[in-house]
């Protein structure tokens, strides 16, 4: 029998995806990717903007026409009625019981023994007790690098998110169940850990924090194994993780929730920092990785966004020279404070600011590949097609190896140097010297 996971949204949902298609690896299911024909589809939905919904409305009519489909994740936690009534064959498991679906494969293969259809047994799944932490795959069936989740839910509250209101309040995993998981994925072969969370730089924010995690993470783990760090808020980046970060094995590799430029704007939205403590964080980042990858998130048209706030926002990003640029057009989200704003901005002004800042972001990563040429570097190794193997750089490229590795596997981590950009393909080539053991 076949799964599909479909995801949207978040690194951390990717995470989460990961574990329940390996608690279906495990039961002997085959899992398969969204253009294979699939028994089962579960969809992990997001609800950070009307486009992500939109997409989830639109894959999940298209599964229930070719298979059983489950719908789980934050769209599901707030707005379930409105995605049950999208097809015959759907179930929709909140995001409050996501974590049950770590169970679902033995229920299923309990239930079709016992003479259930497959629907029959998704929707008699019976409620377990499960913890937001016990998504801990093995196995990747999607990615080639692994993903640890240490973090959930969130204790801000941005006037234009409702992710908060979907994920709760900010938990974190305790620091021996985190590096006990880490070694083992260290021990399963993989080079590089993704550690992920709804906001990660909350982890434990009352206690050892994020810094002192990584401190005892880096104490356990080999020197050829990578920790790679998911979006950071900057309110929450500390002096003794901005001192820890340093450390080679950390990826330079680092995305920074923003979304203007404009003091006035990010106290409007209840954003925790200002413009001159966000550019001292950047300049510290820098300072602790030679030219480091850094993306960043931006909303245009946030309510009240006059034109003299855009041209700060654009003028953080000239100036900074991030090397990509994430933009979102505002979208109000129910149950924001946002939602009911007097003062939106028309949706052409959002739209057209929208367009220049993506224009923007494509010149700055460009610049920023093409000055690669010729560095040193690290790559994870992801696949192979047609005798060439494909990976990503710690500082986030998209690379074709110029020089195919004999010894090469999915996972690996070689080092070498950049190549010429492959423009036709929009990656950067990369010559290996060795593996990284």
């Amino acid at each position: 029998m076949t799964v599909c996971v479909y995801t949207l949204g978040c690194r951390l949902n990717q995470c989460e995806s990961e574990a329940i298609a390996d608690s279906f690896v495990q039961e002997g299911f085959s899992v398969v990717g969204e253009r294979e024909a699939s028994d089962l589809y579960i969809v992990n939905t997001c609800t950070v903007t009307s486009k992500a919904e939109q997409k989830a409305r639109r894959m999940i009519r298209k599964f229930a026409t070719q298979g059983v489909t489950l719908i789980t994740g934050c769209y599901a936690q707030v707005n379930a009625d409105e995605l049950i009534g999208l097809g015959d064959n759907l179930t929709v498991v909140p995001l409050s019981k996501k974590a049950q679906l770590l169970k679902l494969a033995s229920h299923i293969k309990a239930s079709l023994v016992a003479g259930f259809t497959l629907l029959e047994a998704v929707r008699s799944f019976n409620d377990v007790e499960a913890s937001p932490f016990d998504y801990a795959a093995a196995s990747f069936s999607y990615h080639s690098r692994a993903y640890l989740k240490i973090q959930d839910g969130c204790d801000n509250s941005c006037a234009y998110c409702r992710v908060h209101i979907a994920r709760g309040k900010a938990i974190s995993l305790d620091e021996a169940t985190v590096v006990e998981r880490a070694l083992a994925l260290e021990a399963a072969g993989f080079q590089e850990i993704m550690l992920t969370g709804v906001n990660l730089t909350m982890y434990d924010h009352r206690g050892m924090g994020l810094g002192g995690l990584l401190e005892a993470l880096l104490a356990q783990l080999s020197s050829a194994t990578r920790l790679r760090l998911s979006s950071m808020e900057s309110d929450h980046i500390d002096e003794r993780l901005l001192a820890v970060i340093g450390d080679p094995r950390i990826q330079p590799h680092f995305h920074i929730p923003i979304q203007s430029g404009s003091d006035r704007i990010l106290a409007r939205v209840d954003r925790h920092y200002t413009i001159d403590e966000l550019r001292r964080i950047l300049e510290r980042l820098r300072s602790a990785k030679d030219d480091p990858f850094i993306a960043a998130d931006f909303i245009t048209g946030l309510p009240g966004e006059e034109e003299e706030d855009f041209l700060a926002t654009r003028t953080l990003i000239a100036e900074e020279e991030f090397s990509s640029l994430h933009i979102f057009p505002f979208s109000p989200r129910p149950d924001t404070p946002l939602f009911t704003a007097s003062d939106r901005v028309a949706e052409s002004v959002r739209d057209e600011r929208a367009k220049e800042l993506r224009e923007m972001g494509r010149v700055l990563f460009n610049r920023y590949r093409s000055r690669q040429v010729g560095k040193r570097g690290e790559v994870i190794l992801q696949n192979r097609s047609g005798g060439a193997w494909y990976g990503v750089s710690g500082n986030y490229l998209d690379v074709k190896i110029d020089n195919p590795p004999a010894f090469g596997r999915e996972g690996m981590l070689v080092s070498g140097h950049f190549g010429p950009v492959v423009a036709r393909e929009n990656r950067i080539g990369f010559v290996v010297d060795r593996p990284v053991s």
